[in-house]
């Protein structure tokens, strides 16, 4: 049987449009709006986006003191692109480019990377649904 490790727990009213979104704790509290809007507030593809690299670092980290590697500074930019489909759903896709500075062989820095993306609770959720690219250390996986 899993064991929970964590739960997250927040709310939500009026959506994307004109939202508002707290976590129980109020340690996050924002406004909402659709992308590409003038008012103040962020859409769920931006917290994605924060939420997808965090936790991808996180897990990073993780494989590389596992498998005795010096990670040192790593840094992550990650895209979340809203996508419609042809059936006129919507999708996401995401892009991480991900920097290990620390770690001058590519290949070194690519197998952390598709180690990390084994292990990432995001990336576990979102395998075989959604398109994850990675790019390391300026090169595409």
């Amino acid at each position: 049987m899993a064991k929970v490790v964590y739960s997250a727990k927040a709310n939500v009213t009026g959506g994307r449009m004109q939202g508002h979104g707290r976590t129980d704790d109020g340690a996050l509290d924002v406004e909402l709006r659709p992308p590409g809007s003038d008012e103040a507030g962020t859409n769920p593809e931006q917290l994605f986006a924060v939420g997808y690299a965090a936790c991808f670092e996180s897990a990073l980290m993780t494989v590389a003191r596992r498998q005795r590697v010096e990670a040192g500074d790593v840094e992550i930019d990650s895209q979340v692109d809203l996508v419609t489909t042809e059936d006129r759903a919507f999708t996401v896709a995401v892009q991480m480019d991900v920097k290990l500075p620390s770690i001058d062989d590519v290949e070194e820095a690519a197998e952390l990377v598709r180690n990390a993306h084994g292990v990432c609770p995001y990336s576990n959720a979102t395998r075989g649904n959604i398109d994850v690219t990675f790019r390391v250390n300026g090169r595409n996986l």
